[in-house]
């Protein structure tokens, strides 16, 4: 296969425990794989643990919440292997937890400008890519949070609601065009997200045994069942599925 028919994806947040399992998937499909993050040191590492190089593997620090950042990396992915075919728009934060009433504005800022505007961003400059070759799939990674609530999280819980928004508001624009947006909505996962989630709950081991009562198959997710899930999405088996919200949840949302 020539490297024109190689299909290339972008993936968001790649050194972290998600990010990086997906990295895993999809390299095992022998695509091309731009992988960004703002932790550089992190992004090589991937690559050398994936056994990756130059020539199928691009590494790329961006802050997803500035544009400037999030047009570098598209136009280095384009510049690099022609064409974007999947985009994993996957970076998120957990920001600060607090009450509502409690909670600096500055909070709110902090987490939207990652969790909604670099999300946003992502989609404003890959989609004149993927509308230009009349195909491609989108996967924003939203959360468990973006359908119900809980105390102290108000800003997390704010932005994945706001992912959902924007999924449904562009897999409608795009289903003309051949391209394809869904979104992945976690659960509790065992990654450093969760972890820092946790610590900042007061207990974290109260926490952690709070969620896995709620959960119907008592445990938390790994990494790599979020990202199987992931996978599917971006690949051709997926390829009349849009504007879909698929949880991985172990069965919390089915109470």
């Amino acid at each position: 296969m020539s490297q024109s028919q190689v299909k290339t994806a972008v993936i968001t947040g790649a050194a972290g425990g998600i990010g990086k399992e997906l990295a895993r998937r999809l390299a095992e499909r022998k695509l091309n794989l731009v992988l960004v993050d703002l932790n550089e040191e992190a992004i090589h590492a991937v690559i050398q643990e994936l056994g990756l190089d130059a020539s199928n593997a691009l590494a790329v620090r961006a802050d997803v919440s500035k544009e400037e950042d999030v047009q570098n990396y598209v136009n280095q992915a384009v510049a690099k292997f022609g064409t974007i075919d999947y985009f994993a728009n996957n970076a998120g934060i957990e920001g600060p937890s607090g009450l509502v009433e409690e909670l600096n504005v500055k909070s709110l800022d902090l987490v939207y400008n990652v969790n909604v505007r670099g999300v946003f961003l992502g989609l404003q400059y890959v989609i004149p890519v993927m509308k230009k070759q009349k195909s491609g799939a989108i996967l924003n990674t939203s959360s468990l949070a973006g359908l119900m609530g809980a105390p102290g999280m108000s800003p997390y819980i704010m932005s994945k609601h706001a992912v959902i928004g924007l999924t449904r508001v562009t897999a409608n624009e795009l289903a003309p065009f051949g391209i394809r947006v869904n979104a992945v909505l976690p659960g509790t996962i065992n990654t450093q997200m969760m972890r820092n989630i946790e610590q900042n709950s007061g207990s974290a081991d109260d926490f952690k045994a709070a969620n896995e009562a709620a959960t119907p198959m008592g445990r938390y997710g790994e990494s790599q069942e979020v990202a199987a899930v992931m996978n599917f999405l971006l690949s051709e088996e997926a390829s009349f599925v849009t504007a879909s919200l698929y949880t991985v949840d172990g069965g919390m949302m089915g109470q």
